[in-house]
């Protein structure tokens, strides 16, 4: 018995963070949505006791420093499971971007074994199984667009944001989340208006929602590499609305709403960036049907 699952990427419209907590992770406050960039999930059944992973990506690991593997052993170990699964992953999203592309492979994996192994847990109960995995992956099982509290796993569903096109560029260059964090000082850092943003959405004011992007992590992750404020600086020459890095970086996405200025910025970038994409955003939660 085969199950083929979507994990589609993220983006945060809006990306604040107040404070170190105690058990040292960081308190944030984050408006995120799902777009139609993603990976393809395939759980293939398996009778004996066993976890596969298989990419053809090289820098996706085959083993228990997988995030879908992590997925499929948390759900075995919590509830007995004796049987086994072949988690192939058919990688769109790119690797270490900013994007949830780990996480959304781990929350995909999740609601198809939840699936395929017959276990009948909820989204709610699925997300909350995720929040032991990654920060991430309690949002990705619901996708849609949500703010998300706590380290990440406190999430409330949002309306879907106003129609447009994302376009997304990536260099050649990985980030590391940890490093971005440690080296964020929050002494004198701009804010971005969460309530602001929630607000645009639930008005669906597409220029409120350009004006109240904003990324505390993005100062740090430019001044460790000057090519993401060259992407987006050529993001801003070539015409988009609004530019904001995702997550820790390095991607950079631009959103417009009209066709021709979508293939103008898609085309400029091309030939200065190695991975472009141009999407639309999803918006709407995932259901377990």
């Amino acid at each position: 018995m085969k199950l083929l699952v979507k994990a589609p990427a993220k983006i945060n419209l809006a990306l604040d963070v107040l404070h170190k907590r105690p058990d040292g992770y960081h308190e944030v406050e984050m408006i995120m949505t799902t777009i139609d960039l993603a990976d393809r999930v395939e759980l293939t059944l398996l009778e004996q006791d066993k976890i596969h992973i298989l990419s053809h990506n090289r820098y996706v690991p085959d083993d228990q420093r997988n995030l879908a593997y992590q997925a499929a052993q948390l759900l075995k170990d919590r509830f007995g499971v004796k049987k086994g699964v072949l988690i192939s992953i058919e990688k769109t999203i790119p690797v270490a971007a900013g994007l949830a592309g780990g996480s959304s492979d781990a929350a995909a994996t999740l609601r198809g074994l939840n699936k395929l192994w017959g276990l009948g847990l909820s989204l709610d109960e699925l997300a909350e199984l995720g929040s032991e995995i990654g920060s991430d992956v309690s949002f990705c099982v619901y996708g849609g667009t949500a703010l998300a509290k706590g380290r990440g796993e406190i999430i409330t569903e949002l309306q879907p944001p106003p129609t447009c096109w994302v376009i997304l560029a990536k260099p050649f260059i990985g980030v590391s989340t940890a490093e971005v964090y440690r080296r964020l000082d929050l002494n004198g850092t701009k804010h971005p208006d969460i309530n602001g943003m929630i607000k645009a959405i639930e008005q669906h004011d597409y220029q409120q929602v350009c004006l109240n992007v904003g990324n505390v992590l993005e100062g740090v992750t430019l001044n460790l590499h000057p090519e993401v404020a060259q992407i987006k600086d050529q993001m801003k020459r070539f015409g988009a609305d609004a530019v904001l890095m995702s997550g820790s970086g390095p991607t950079v996405f631009g959103i417009v709403q009209h066709d021709s200025r979508m293939h103008r910025i898609y085309n400029g970038l091309r030939g200065f960036c190695d991975q472009v994409f141009a999407v639309r955003m999803l918006g709407e939660r995932h259901s377990l049907d």
